[in-house]
């Protein structure tokens, strides 16, 4: 398939995502077509991403902007089209005070290591996802070290005495 085809296509995929989805933003970022959906509509915006052919769940990870005001978190997914082929990355703010976003695993099965991790790390918590345990820390870790506000912590190093005249 040729460059402008592949092209022509993601073209129409996008465009018939925006119109069952006005209230999305669209754009284009290092060179890969991005946007931004407000939560409630991730669900149903992955769903028909992947009606679309977006086929491919890729990964999902999490950002803390601690003091952005359009909200502290944001989720970012990453989807793929093989017979275009096409990425597009979905991103979603999620606020500080309420932080979770609907969980993808009903749409596609391989978010659920991706989401028990932004869990983990960030705190971020996906209703709906069918086992939201810790994925990395231990059970008794308190808190989510990828937080910007999460303490830093701290491993004593003993240095050897530097001898002199070497």
């Amino acid at each position: 398939m040729s460059a402008n085809a592949s092209g022509d296509g993601a073209a129409a995929v996008v465009a018939g995502l925006a119109e069952r989805f006005p209230r999305a933003r669209f754009g284009t970022s290092l060179g890969d077509q991005v946007v931004r959906v407000e939560r409630e509509d991730l669900v149903a915006f992955a769903a028909a991403a992947r009606e679309a052919g977006l086929t491919t769940f890729i990964d999902l990870c999490a950002v803390d902007y601690l003091h952005r005001p359009e909200g502290r978190f944001e989720v970012v997914v990453n989807l793929l089209s093989m017979r275009l082929p096409f990425r597009l990355r979905i991103h979603v703010g999620v606020p500080g005070e309420d932080p979770q976003v609907p969980s993808l695993t009903g749409v596609f099965a391989g978010a659920n290591f991706y989401e028990r991790e932004a869990y983990d790390l960030f705190g971020i918590r996906f209703p709906g996802h069918p086992d939201l345990t810790r994925l990395l820390l231990p059970d008794e870790w308190e808190g989510h070290p990828l937080r910007k506000d999460h303490p830093v912590g701290a491993v004593p190093v003993q240095f050897k005495a530097v001898q002199e005249g070497r």
